[in-house]
């Protein structure tokens, strides 16, 4: 959790240097004062001193609104969080015996959260004589990578470990997509068609 910035940061009698370089209300810069001069001249402004480089020498302060600038820096890091995308793992968990209709359930589930942008565990577990169909479990999973193929790409393929199977799919970007799409369009107009819609857009 992000720190709250008015906790950190100094303003007015908190700042305790004998000098800071001081920028005004409308951003013009006064150069070096004394810290008092500083504060007067906030006070005279009705505003507050800011202390928004600290690292500097002399620290950076400038005259404005603190209430204001809290409200600004709060709106950025709510923004930053916005724009991070936060990555779930889903697990699909498949069965070489598995029927077509609970098939095509876990594949619309996986195509789902790989179109939202999540990445899919794909398990299998193989009980008892079950082991003995492998080369099944793998056609299955083979399959639903096939089936995905347009919305997720393999990330991780640990392949056998005593009676499971693991498979880690991720979903494709958005300019892999439209290259694929560009490409099954071509192979579908033919090379006279492709030839020809090159030769009008140059």
């Amino acid at each position: 959790m992000a720190q709250d910035p008015s906790k950190y940061i100094r303003i007015n009698e908190k700042i305790r240097v004998p000098q800071v370089r001081l920028i005004g209300a409308t951003g013009e810069q006064i150069g070096i004062v004394p810290v008092k001069e500083a504060l007067t001249r906030s006070q005279e402004a009705e505003l507050d001193l800011v202390e928004v480089a600290p690292e500097a020498n002399p620290p950076v302060c400038r005259i404005m609104d603190f209430g204001k600038y809290l409200y600004a820096l709060n709106k950025k890091e709510k923004e930053s969080r916005k724009k991070q995308k936060v990555i779930d793992v889903k697990e699909i968990k498949l069965s070489s015996k598995i029927e077509e209709h609970d098939y095509q359930t876990k594949l619309r589930n996986g195509r789902r959260f790989l179109e939202r942008g999540d990445k899919v565990k794909l398990s299998m577990f193989f009980r008892g004589r079950e082991v003995q169909y492998k080369q099944l479990g793998e056609r299955i999973l083979n399959r639903f990578v096939e089936d995905v193929a347009d919305v997720g790409e393999i990330e991780r393929n640990d392949g056998f470990d005593g009676r499971s199977f693991l498979m880690y799919l991720m979903p494709i970007s958005h300019a892999k997509k439209k290259t694929s799409l560009d490409t099954e369009e071509k192979k579908e107009k033919g090379p006279d068609n492709a030839k020809n819609e090159n030769e009008q857009s140059s």
